[in-house]
């Protein structure tokens, strides 16, 4: 019964300590992206999104008339394959 007590604790113990490590790993690559972004946002996002300027509305507007509509998946690709 000691033997078993024992176990399961040696069992408890290495998974806090695993846990741990992967906590540990974490902050340490945080650090590392902090270091060498030089900053401490992860992902910078404007607060306004910008329009599109005339010309490229046109060439996406011509891009989308010269495949009728229809995207590349549905021309080019089998049905099995999608």
């Amino acid at each position: 019964m000691v033997d078993f007590l024992a176990s399961v604790l040696a069992f408890i113990l290495r998974a806090v300590n695993f846990v741990l490590n992967i906590a540990v790993a974490i902050s340490r690559m945080q650090w590392l992206a902090r270091l060498f972004t030089g900053t401490d946002a992860i992902v910078e996002v404007p607060s306004d999104p910008k329009a599109l300027p005339p010309a490229a509305q046109r060439a996406l507007a011509e891009a989308e008339a010269r495949h009728d509509g229809a995207s590349f998946i549905d021309k080019y690709v089998r049905p099995s394959c999608k």
